[in-house]
Parts: structure tokens; C-alpha cells; sequence
């Protein structure tokens, strides 16, 4: 199951993705953990000190790699040169899996022990000085845009991703990648002015948004949120001691985390779980394919130099049944 947690900056959800990640690994389920936000919060969040953050590697950076390995035989893509972060896989594309060991988890993931269970870690890489002027957040977060379309995970498989702040995800076609997309909003106006944006722009492409309401402290937090956003409210989450010890670089045993919000992890758990099941590979590639076309039109084929619209295989649907290329 794919499953992006976005909001605001500030909202938490980085802290709420860090704990859904703790909550699978703890129960022994798979699961690969990306930090998408160029501000690069979740290794920390996760238990790593700053210099074991900032010594992930970046997919940015292993972008040429990552191109080669899932360009695959595909007759259609001549060069990686020629491969976008919206470029599809067809026949004869290689395939990312979430059990499997490959050359892209060699380079770009690294294990995170998680009190006994672990979890795969892969970061965009952070916005560096030498990238002002000269490139765009989305470049880094490219990569992992190109992972997700040439991901196939199957049910309790988990891939969880901490999305860039706010709604900048529209500037692509990845936030039609998840099989769900949780909303972290504090109840303010600002909180929720993220939500508002996310519903319109998802609207038509059948997008499947849950709430969270998190740092709610009393009945009129949860009216004002439930006056909002109504039934797309999944849970609320209130004021934490394991994670206020987990901020200041202490977290106890996750065991330990309050039961109140235990069982809301367990409730996003269950949503996800529940959406396996509106699975639809073919729309799935259908929206693939037309956010590929949108950006090659834009700027994709005067960049590259090349007719993208050619990559597209019109009879390739992506789904759990396609078994690796020889």
C-alpha cells in the first residue's frame, strides 16, 4: 500500500509519518519509509542522530543510476538521458518491489532499527546552496516521483512517504500515486487551508483523503475540524509525552507510546488496509500516462530533446501480476 502523509509546514506530519512508520515495522510488517520534503525531518524522526541523517544517501543524487536500472530493455525509451521523473515503465522496464533487494535499494535505502523491527529509509536529499539558481526542489524530489511508477507493492506491503509541505505535489502527477494520502491539519483556518486545496485539485482523479487532526486539545478543536472538513476526518491525535521525549532526542520504547494514540495509528492502518481492495491498475497507469504527456508537452521534450510521448506503451497496464524481465 502506498501512502503519503502531507499538510502544512508545521502540522506534523512528519512526526504523524515517523510514528505510522514505527506502528508497521513493530508488527513485523514491511515497509519502505522516503522522506520526499527537502527539509529532510524524517531520519531524525526515526531515531537518527544528525550525523547519521546527514549521511543517507540522496536519490537526487543516484538519479542517473536509478534511470538506467529502470529504463531496463524497454524498447521505448532509447537512452536514460531521455528518461523524466514522469516517464512510465512498459514492457521490458525494470520494476521496483517493496521485499526485494536491488541496485536502487543498494545505493539509495538504508535499514532503520525500529525497537526490533526495521524499516528501508530513502531521502530526496536536501536543497543545497549549490542548487540556488540553477535547479528547483523538484529535481530532487524527481526521483522519487520516478520510484513510485515503477513501484508495484502488494497488499500489507507498505511504502510510506513524507511529503513536501503544503500542496506543491500538483506540480506533478505524484499525488495520484497513493493508494491513500493522509492529511495532517492543526484546527485553525490555516490548518485546514491545505485540505481545502488537496480535495479540489483530487477531486477529479479519484484520490482517496483521509483527515487527521492533530494537536487537538478539547471538544471545540474537534467541532471546528469536524465543521471543516466533515466526514473526511479519520482520527484526531492530542498532546504526546513519548513524542515530546522523542523531539528532544529521547524517545522511550515504542511500546510505550500512549494507548489514545496507539489505536489512532492502528485506525490509519485499518483505512489503508481498506483501500486495497478500490484498487484500479488501469486507471492507475491512465493517470500515469497522462501526467507524462502533460509534462512533455510543457517542458520534457524541449529539455530532452526527444518525442516523449514515444515512451508511452499503450498496451503495458502496471500491476502486481507482472513478474520481473529475464
Amino acid at each position: 500500500m502506498k501512502i503519503a502523509f502531507v499538510g502544512k509546514g508545521g502540522s506534523g506530519k512528519t512526526t504523524l509519518s515517523s510514528l505510522f512508520v514505527r506502528h508497521l515495522a513493530a508488527t513485523a510488517q514491511p515497509v519502505v519509509a522516503v522522506d520526499a520534503d527537502i527539509n529532510q525531518h524524517l531520519g531524525p524522526a526515526l531515531g537518527l542522530d544528525e550525523a547519521e541523517a546527514a549521511a543517507l544517501p540522496a536519490l537526487g543524487e543516484h538519479l542517473p543510476l536509478i534511470k538506467d536500472y529502470l529504463r531496463g530493455g524497454n524498447p521505448r525509451i532509447t537512452s536514460a538521458d531521455t528518461m523524466i521523473k514522469t516517464t512510465p515503465p512498459g514492457t521490458g522496464s525494470r520494476l521496483l518491489r517493496v521485499r526485494e533487494n536491488n541496485p536502487v535499494y543498494d545505493a539509495c535505502a538504508r535499514s532503520v532499527e525500529l525497537d526490533g523491527g526495521a524499516a528501508r529509509l530513502m531521502v530526496t536529499g536536501p536543497f543545497t546552496d549549490a542548487d540556488l539558481g540553477v535547479s528547483c526542489y523538484h529535481s530532487k524530489t524527481g526521483a522519487v516521483e520516478l520510484c513510485l511508477n515503477h513501484l508495484v507493492d502488494g497488499r500489507d506491503e507498505f511504502v510510506v512517504v513524507d511529503m513536501t509541505a503544503g500542496s506543491d505535489s500538483f506540480a506533478s502527477g505524484m499525488f495520484t500515486r497513493f493508494d491513500i494520502t493522509f492529511l495532517v491539519a492543526e484546527p485553525t483556518r490555516k490548518g485546514v487551508s491545505v485540505y481545502r486545496q488537496y480535495k479540489e485539485y483530487a477531486r477529479d482523479f479519484g484520490v482517496v483523503l483521509k483527515v487527521v487532526g492533530n494537536k487537538v486539545q478539547g471538544q471545540d478543536d474537534l467541532d471546528f475540524l469536524r465543521a471543516e472538513v466533515g466526514d473526511d476526518l479519520l482520527v484526531t491525535v492530542g498532546h504526546s509525552d513519548w513524542v515530546r521525549a522523542m523531539e528532544k532526542g529521547r524517545p522511550p520504547r515504542f511500546e510505550l507510546l500512549e494507548d489514545v494514540n496507539r489505536r489512532a495509528l492502528r485506525m490509519l492502518e485499518i483505512a489503508a488496509d481498506a483501500t486495497y481492495e478500490l484498487r484500479d491498475w488501469e486507471r492507475y497507469t491512465q493517470q500515469m500516462v497522462h501526467f507524462h504527456l502533460k509534462n512533455a508537452r510543457s517542458w520534457g521534450n524541449e529539455r530532452t530533446g526527444a518525442d516523449l510521448a514515444a515512451q508511452v506503451d499503450p498496451g503495458f497496464v502496471l500491476d502486481e501480476s507482472i513478474t520481473a524481465p529475464v
